[in-house]
């Protein structure tokens, strides 16, 4: 049997495996008992219903993850691939043209299937639970703007990148690296301004003491802000949050408009402190240099599969192309990229402790942010026991009891820590 195609479907199963391991031991680790720190945060009623979200979350993934896993693996083994390519070939246009139209097939026919289980998930759970205001003909706008950037966007670059595989050799990764990395920097500047507006509307804050009180703060630690915003997420959901768009001195701070009808004036200051907390600890950048490496990477890797032949007997291809080697490879490094997240999770919940203590030392009310935190937490209904390998492998941001308790122990030390003595 062809070893290519042995690893491809040990990985896909053992994803699946994984996953469904997860989620089952994620379920297991939900506690009766309300945790004390939450007390009067949630009631009895609302703790359950919180916990009845994560349950209708983890089914639809333990259904939709099989399904889809069973989906990729019959198109493999029946030749999807190749029937697809022969379609893709019978317009009778260059490699590049090609190869575009290729991965245009295969996303469009990846959003046909996750259509339904998006629907699902937004009409029916989220609208059980309260969280849903978006509307069918917002659902399908979003889908149809998503698609309309694909191609605007998407399909130049991966033209781009096919082009320098099929001319520039063995040095075809180091000019593609080069090209991606300027197209991630340029997206910085340009997301905010003319990607974000497509799917939201975002006004300047008006004047009053919430903006006064966040252009004091960010004064108050040498922060340019060009400006504060509100984005309308509300047409969407009533879930919240706050974010920062931009890049150097055209930093600014978008606070969704159900971020502020959820907390009071210090504790969206707390919640603002924390992420300029990621700024001025350059956690931004470590972030973007740690996804340039990753890039760069795979495309080294890459140039290693361009032209194999044994790896497109695996997927049943009668012809190999340059544009196919990419998806191949990409369930060939499947491995390899859940290890990097890994580590950039790890990484991340590091950044997102390291932003709380920054806010914590630098707000004149210590404890808004936990009372923040707890406030979007039970907005949100968020999970309070996530299971400690369901954290390792996919949680970007520690739970929040978690936070919580690394917050108290910034403001009031364990005894025994150095410089703490008994009062």
């Amino acid at each position: 049997m062809n070893p290519y195609l042995v690893f491809v479907l040990v990985v896909l199963i053992g994803s699946c495996c994984l996953d469904l391991l997860v989620e089952r031991l994620n379920l297991k680790s939900l506690e009766a008992r309300l945790p004390g720190e939450f007390a009067g945060y949630y009631d009895e009623d609302g703790y359950r219903r919180s916990q009845a979200y994560l349950r209708a979350n983890a089914r639809l993934g333990m259904v939709s993850e099989p399904v889809l896993t069973a989906l990729i693996i019959g198109f493999i083994l029946f030749g999807g691939f190749n029937q697809v390519d022969a379609l893709a070939r019978s317009f009778g246009v260059g490699p590049i043209w090609t190869g575009l139209i290729f991965a245009g097939l295969l996303l469009l026919a990846r959003e046909l299937v996750d259509i339904p289980l998006s629907a699902y998930q937004t009409f029916v759970i989220e609208e059980t639970f309260g969280f849903n205001r978006t509307t069918a003909r917002i659902f399908f706008q979003d889908i149809l703007k998503g698609w309309a950037l694909a191609v605007l966007i998407g399909g130049p670059l991966f033209a781009a990148v096919l082009w320098f595989f099929d001319h520039a050799g063995p040095w075809a990764w180091i000019w593609c690296w080069g090209v991606v990395t300027a197209f991630q920097l340029l997206l910085l500047f340009v997301a905010p301004v003319l990607i974000l507006p497509v799917f939201n509307r975002f006004e300047p804050l008006p004047e009053g003491p919430l903006r006064n009180a966040i252009f004091d703060y960010a004064k108050s630690q040498q922060f340019k802000l060009k400006g504060v915003f509100t984005m309308d997420a509300s047409r969407r959901s009533t879930k919240s949050n706050a974010f920062f768009i931009g890049f150097g001195r055209y930093k600014r701070v978008v606070l969704f408009d159900t971020l502020i009808s959820q907390l009071n004036e210090e504790e969206i200051v707390a919640i603002l402190a924390h992420e300029i907390g990621h700024h001025q600890h350059h956690h931004t950048l470590k972030t973007l240099l740690l996804s340039i490496f990753t890039t760069g990477l795979m495309l080294a890797l890459l140039l290693l599969f361009i032209g194999n032949q044994r790896l497109f007997e695996a997927f049943r291809m009668e012809q190999t192309s340059t544009y196919a080697a990419f998806f191949f490879f990409g369930l060939l490094y499947t491995p390899l990229s859940m290890l990097l997240g890994i580590v950039g999770n790890i990484l991340s919940r590091r950044f997102e402790f390291a932003a709380d203590a920054f806010a914590v030392k630098t707000s004149t009310r210590p404890f808004a942010l936990i009372e923040a935190l707890k406030k979007l937490t039970v907005e949100n209904l968020s999970n309070l026991t996530p299971h400690p390998l369901k954290v390792f492998l996919d949680y970007s941001h520690p739970p929040v009891l978690d936070r919580v308790r690394a917050i108290r122990e910034t403001v009031h030390p364990p005894i025994g820590t150095p410089g703490v003595s008994l009062p």
